[in-house]
């Protein structure tokens, strides 16, 4: 695929984290790989951290994406939750940023209405979604395959979200 643009979706947590690669050219997407960045849970936090760190690091190194998209946290009950899911976050932003990758964020209601048309939607109809748009896709795990529909939303939306940067770098 002469001239495609090869994005990464990542979809963080602590214990697992989702990754996709998948590239677009046009209104053409092409699913390249997927997979999940594991942290053991018997290790402090900083270890843990560590470990999502150098598995994604691995992931931008082998794959070389030139575009990320991350999805946005969501606010739960469990403030000690949360506040452990935002630390994964923030790995999951550093390390494209750090490779010199923009990174797109999304919320969960737009990857969930990108990719099964409505906001609103079960893991199911987003692994059948998933499925349809992209027959070749393989994941190993439910945040692969969100991680999937988060790249898949960040090609459906990286021409606003590019336009949005440049008119933002031109002031």
């Amino acid at each position: 695929m002469a001239g495609a643009i090869r994005i990464i979706g990542i979809d963080p947590g602590l214990r697992r984290t989702g990754w996709a690669i998948i590239e677009t050219l046009g209104n053409s997407l092409r699913f390249v790989a997927a997979g999940t960045v594991r942290s053991d849970e018997k290790t402090d936090l900083a270890t843990r951290l560590c470990q999502l760190h150098d598995g994604l690091s691995g992931i931008l190194h082998t794959h070389t994406p030139q575009e990320a998209a991350v999805e946005a946290t969501f606010v739960n009950k469990d403030a000690a939750a949360t506040l452990k899911l935002g630390q994964a976050r923030g790995i999951a932003m550093l390390v494209p940023a750090r490779a010199g990758l923009r990174v797109a964020e999304y919320a969960p209601n737009a990857v969930k209405k990108a990719v099964i048309g409505v906001g609103h939607g079960d893991k199911k109809q987003i692994h059948m979604m998933v499925k349809v748009l992209m027959p070749k896709a393989q994941f190993d795990t439910d945040d692969a395959a969100d991680a999937i529909a988060i790249a898949i939303c960040h090609a459906h939306h990286r021409q606003s979200v590019t336009s949005r940067l440049a008119l933002e770098t031109a002031k």
